[in-house]
């Protein structure tokens, strides 16, 4: 896994000429490059896809594709070309295209630490590999519209899951954990902690596994594994086989009806995950997950930067 992510970053700068390349390319001690980020229009740093040719497209997608599992690269795609939908119901006034799209390499492939950002419009994907392991947190993934219909029927809807399976948790567990797991009638208008570099201090709510009956406990654990398998297999494995499942809080904010503006908050130790649809009438969603201490692979970097200090 490690070979193809470092073969897929440098077959991406290889393709680039040399004013893409120095656009593409950042120090791996850009720090503050690396915990900025964010997932509202406008430029990043680095290359923007919708200006490269087809074969710098392919090699910036096979970034995404060798680190994602096949349906969320399928997810990423979606998001991506919603912007032009988005656009059109817009009028174009906003000037929205999917190729608004930036690439940044940090650090050179191969070297240690380095690591890579894809994002845009309602979607960052940031990956850091130090030592042989691998970052990939936040990872935020939203849609505008949510949901396209036809006649009443869904036509497309890239955070289906990620809605379906806290709907199906809230649903079947009983009526004393329901009553412990909404926090709340008003969901919150984004996600708590927005672009934060840090999470910080969010409170846990909710109703926990232990308050929870054994199928509720395995659709919570579900849930959780929803998030993490937007990583191929291997990846999305190390990460769950770290949590502390007994120590999780599942949290709903809003109305339990669809078409109604809602939120969910998971919690444990280290983890987070948001998701929220409250704008444009409940058909904007937004969804994170992050990890307290690792996010921009900080866990990784204090490890080996104390490792090289000490030697």
């Amino acid at each position: 896994m490690l070979h193809e992510i470092t073969e897929a970053a440098r077959g991406f700068l290889d393709v680039l000429d040399a004013g893409q390349r120095e656009a593409a390319s950042r120090a791996a001690t850009d720090d503050d490059l690396r915990r900025s980020w964010a997932y509202t229009p406008g430029p990043r740093p680095g290359v923007v896809l919708g200006d490269l040719g087809r074969e710098q497209r392919k090699a910036a997608h096979r970034l995404l594709s060798c680190v994602l599992s096949p349906h969320t690269y399928a997810q990423v795609t979606a998001v991506m070309a919603l912007e032009d939908v988005l656009d059109d119901r817009e009028g174009g006034r906003r000037d929205r295209h999917h190729g608004d799209y930036w690439a940044v390499l940090l650090g050179e492939p191969g070297d240690d630490p380095w690591g890579w950002r894809v994002e845009g419009h309602h979607l960052s994907v940031s990956v850091v590999v130090v030592d042989g392991r691998i970052s990939a947190t936040p990872f935020f993934l939203g849609a505008n519209p949510a949901r396209v219909t036809y006649r009443g029927r869904t036509v497309a809807q890239p955070l289906r899951l990620e809605e379906e399976l806290a709907r199906e948790l809230l649903d079947r567990m009983g009526p004393t954990a329901r009553g412990l797991a909404v926090v709340g009638d008003r969901p919150p208008p984004d996600l708590l902690t927005g672009n934060a570099p840090v999470v910080g201090d969010v409170e846990p709510q909710g109703v926990t596994p232990a308050q929870l009956a054994r199928p509720s406990r395995e659709l919570l654990v579900g849930l959780v594994r929803c998030y993490l398998d937007r990583l191929h297999g291997d990846l999305a494995d190390d990460e769950f086989d770290h949590l502390d499942l007994d120590r999780l809080h599942f949290a709903w904010q809003g109305s339990a009806r669809r078409g109604e503006g809602h939120y969910y908050r998971i919690q444990g130790p280290e983890l987070l995950i948001e998701y929220d649809n409250t704008a444009n009438d409940a058909n904007h969603a937004h969804s994170v997950w992050r990890r307290r201490s690792g996010d921009f692979g900080e866990d990784l970097l204090a490890a080996h930067r104390a490792a090289v200090g000490h030697a």
